[in-house]
């Protein structure tokens, strides 16, 4: 899978029976309960027939108060609404949520897969990105309604794993998340590979991002 970012993208060369497409569909973040949200701005271009995920990246721009953070959490239903007309579009296969919670954010944002589950219906997956730390051990991962966890394997934060290892997490076992510009050595055979490219997608870049998921299928 490749993460398509907020940039003009034309992925005319990738091959459809291949690679999907994860695209950043929406931005949400909110500061002090005020909320703000906007869909993708530039255009994206995939080959007929390319399998393509809707990602929607959530931004909390609040104090590190475990009480500030509480207080100024936004409604369920209004972060919700969006990301389910998004996940209407017909060419949407599923969907991702992209948001590094707090442990204070934790409970809020697990109601909110809960409502997504239920406005899914079943009819497309729902997953999330991971920090890695979440994909060792943490019963939180275990609890969530998500088909899926990508353990993010880049731009690792303070007390962030550094060793790719094995995870234990049960919907953390299917995937794994990195980037062009900082591949690890090794990481578990048989996953799905999703692939960040921080500079942007161009046919030498997707043939050596390729070349790496092969080694470990």
């Amino acid at each position: 899978m490749l993460w398509a970012w907020e940039r003009p993208e034309r992925l005319e060369f990738v091959d459809p029976h291949a690679v999907g497409v994860a695209y950043l569909a929406r931005t949400i973040s909110w500061r002090r309960g005020m909320l703000d949200s906007w869909p993708r701005m530039q255009p994206l271009k995939v080959p007929p027939g390319t399998a393509v995920m809707a990602v929607v990246r959530l931004e909390s721009w609040t104090p590190p108060s475990a009480t500030d953070s509480l207080r100024s959490l936004p409604d369920i239903e209004d972060v919700a609404r969006p990301v389910l007309e998004d996940a209407a579009n017909p060419a949407v296969r599923a969907v991702q949520i992209d948001f590094d919670a707090r442990r204070s954010e934790r409970d809020w944002y697990a109601a909110l897969l809960r409502r997504l589950e239920t406005g899914l219906r079943g009819k497309k997956p729902l997953g999330i990105t991971a920090l890695a730390s979440w994909c060792l051990g943490d019963p939180w991962v275990r609890e969530l309604p998500v088909s899926d966890a990508v353990p993010m394997l880049f731009r690792m934060g303070k007390g962030e794993p550094r060793q790719v290892g094995d995870f234990s997490s049960g919907v953390c076992r299917a995937s794994v998340g990195v980037a062009t510009d900082e591949l690890p050595y090794a990481i578990p055979h048989g996953r799905r590979v999703f692939v960040f490219a921080p500079k942007g997608w161009t046919p030498e870049a997707y043939q050596a991002a390729l070349l790496y998921a092969r080694r470990f299928e």
